[in-house]
């Protein structure tokens, strides 16, 4: 992927409100723009990584250190484990029915 121009914005306001619409966030002009400018800094910080070249067969590192498939630990069998009163973890929910978590709906719009 190339790496776009210095004052290219890959989100543009349509689609930055679009994505605070689904994300149902409220906030004030002063903070969406803030937030948009901060994200296309991100995205542009990501392209610059994604232009190293990595040359074949190179082993995958941690932290700079190289971590060979055949250290790692075997992964342990899940096990279920339930909690002894789940009413104290649904008292602490905002709100709540029928004994789960109850989440405001968020509205979907369509992006045109």
């Amino acid at each position: 992927m190339s790496k776009p121009p210095g004052n290219y914005e890959e989100i543009s306001p349509k689609v930055f409100e679009h994505l605070v619409t689904l994300a149902a966030l409220q906030l004030d002009e002063k903070q969406t723009e803030y937030l948009r400018r901060e994200l296309n800094h991100q995205l542009r910080a990501i392209h610059e990584l994604e232009a190293i070249p990595i040359p074949e067969g190179l082993n995958v590192a941690v932290h700079g250190v190289t971590y060979p498939p055949n250290t790692s630990l075997d992964l342990r069998e899940d096990q279920c484990q339930p909690f002894p009163n789940p009413a104290d973890i649904i008292d602490q929910a905002p709100q709540s029915e029928n004994d789960q978590f109850a989440v405001p709906d968020i509205p979907h719009t369509t992006l045109e």
